[in-house]
């Protein structure tokens, strides 16, 4: 059966920045078709409790882990409590990220590093926390989320575009090695979607981008997490070292 492809039922998902946008729609679509969760969450710790709840109401289960994906030895953390709780760790989702936008002329050194710790750093930090024990299973898929801005560049996002552009040569990089433990590892980049991060651009500049999008509309949360789905089901079990363009057509341009 079809439906029987995007089962993953039983399964255990790590998914970071997971209290809200992307990242817990992410936890919402595996946890409907069958997976348990672990959410992680910086600060917004009732956000991402919410999204427990609403995973229970799912029928599925979730423990809430407190983690700065920048901070190594608490990654490592969240991945022992994972396994502690579920006994393993079959998909780890890289959603937590950070923007700090401003030109490179006036960019300080702390707005560039926190960028690259946080949003490149985590992919190093995750995957040494969630990697040794999908070696030890024989099986896992990594999914980091990458962005339309790694693969088009942008004017005040300097840091932010080096940060998404090297999750391509890391996930690559990466998928080689662990192809002979069964581990698969791809990115997806999102073009403009409703997010939070979203609405705190000026409605002029909205409505300038929306005009350059093909599909003539922003992209939705649950679009992006049924692309992640995918690539960690068994519908997308020979797929690797790829990346996934989501974004109405806007890198055509």
């Amino acid at each position: 059966m079809i439906e029987d492809l995007y089962d993953v039922k039983d399964r255990v998902a790590v998914v970071t920045g997971s209290s809200r946008g992307i990242g817990k729609q992410c936890a919402l679509a595996f946890a409907e078709a069958g997976a348990k969760l672990v959410l992680n969450y910086v600060s917004n710790k009732q956000a991402a409790e919410i999204t427990a709840e609403e995973i229970e109401g799912l029928g599925s289960e979730a423990i809430v882990v407190q983690a700065d994906v920048k901070d190594f030895e608490a990654c490592q953390s969240l991945g022992e409590e994972a396994v502690k709780k579920y006994g393993k760790i079959d998909f780890l989702v890289n959603n937590a990220g950070i923007n700090r936008d401003i030109t490179f002329s006036r960019m300080s050194q702390e707005e560039w590093q926190e960028v690259i710790d946080t949003n490149l750093g985590a992919l190093f930090n995750m995957s040494k926390a969630c990697v040794p024990h999908m070696r030890d299973a024989g099986f896992g898929s990594i999914v980091s989320i990458s962005s339309i801005i790694g693969e088009t560049g942008n004017i005040g996002q300097s840091n932010y575009a080096a940060t998404k552009s090297g999750m391509y040569g890391f996930t690559r990089s990466l998928a080689r090695e662990l192809a002979k433990d069964n581990i698969r590892v791809n990115t997806v980049s999102p073009g403009f979607v409703e997010t939070d991060m979203l609405h705190s651009v000026p409605a002029d500049l909205l409505a300038g981008i929306k005009t350059e999008i093909p599909l003539g509309r922003f992209g939705y949360p649950d679009e992006v997490a049924l692309a992640v789905l995918y690539l960690c089901s068994t519908a997308g079990s020979w797929i690797t070292g790829t990346n996934l363009s989501i974004n109405g057509g806007h890198n055509m341009l």
